[in-house]
């Protein structure tokens, strides 16, 4: 039997989880009109960031969430102009969360379900903390210096920001630790858990 390549492994299930985050945050989603033709939306696609983050690392699993969430703003008439900022913050998440889930906490290292289950939720309230902070921050003075916004609109975008994003966290903490810790098992039963952290290894298997 031919042995399965780790790397290319690895770039499949990151291609899946991008394509995930797209299609949750653009076909489940509850958006909010709000004034000058922008909106928000209450959404669950930040919880396949996370939970990219947790199976494949922060790089891998960032990059995931920022194609995925990215290519989301480019298809929406009304999110387009905000594909930078999306493609950085989700990026962000992805980093901050693997690196509590696999470098502080080496998680894909342990076979303790209740020490994966609590550093997977940490680091899953690590990375959507982030977003809380940052995403009404970084987007008002986005909206206001890179956009143009006038200060008003943008701080009472950013006010709603605030209240959407806080949503979402919940929502995507409680999701992500939830399907990590269901799928986990399962794919190390199946050989497709992949060390994260170890990309030495990986290059060394995908060059036999």
């Amino acid at each position: 039997m031919q042995k399965r390549n780790p790397l290319v492994i690895k770039w499949a299930h990151t291609a899946l989880l991008a394509a995930l985050c797209y299609v949750v945050f653009q076909f489940l989603q509850i958006k909010i009109p709000l004034p000058g033709g922008d909106a928000t939306s209450f959404h669950a696609g930040n919880a396949f960031c996370v939970l990219a983050a947790l199976l494949l690392g922060g790089t891998y699993g960032g990059l995931a969430g920022a194609v995925g969430m990215g290519i989301g703003d480019l298809l929406d008439p009304v999110y387009v102009v905000s594909f930078p900022k999306t493609f950085v913050l989700k990026f962000c998440i992805g980093l901050i969360t693997g690196l509590v889930a696999h470098r502080i906490a080496h998680i894909s290292e342990s076979h303790d379900s209740k020490y994966v289950f609590k550093w997977s939720l940490i680091a899953s309230i690590a990375g959507m903390l982030f977003n809380v902070i940052f995403d009404p921050v970084v987007g008002y003075f986005y909206k206001q210096y890179i956009l143009g916004q006038p200060q008003e609109m943008a701080s009472i975008l950013a006010k709603w920001s605030t209240l959407t994003t806080s949503v979402n966290a919940v929502i995507s903490v409680i999701l992500a630790t939830a399907l990590y810790n269901v799928l986990r098992p399962a794919l190390a039963k199946q050989g497709l858990l992949l060390p994260v952290g170890k990309s030495s290894a990986i290059k060394k298997d995908a060059a036999k």
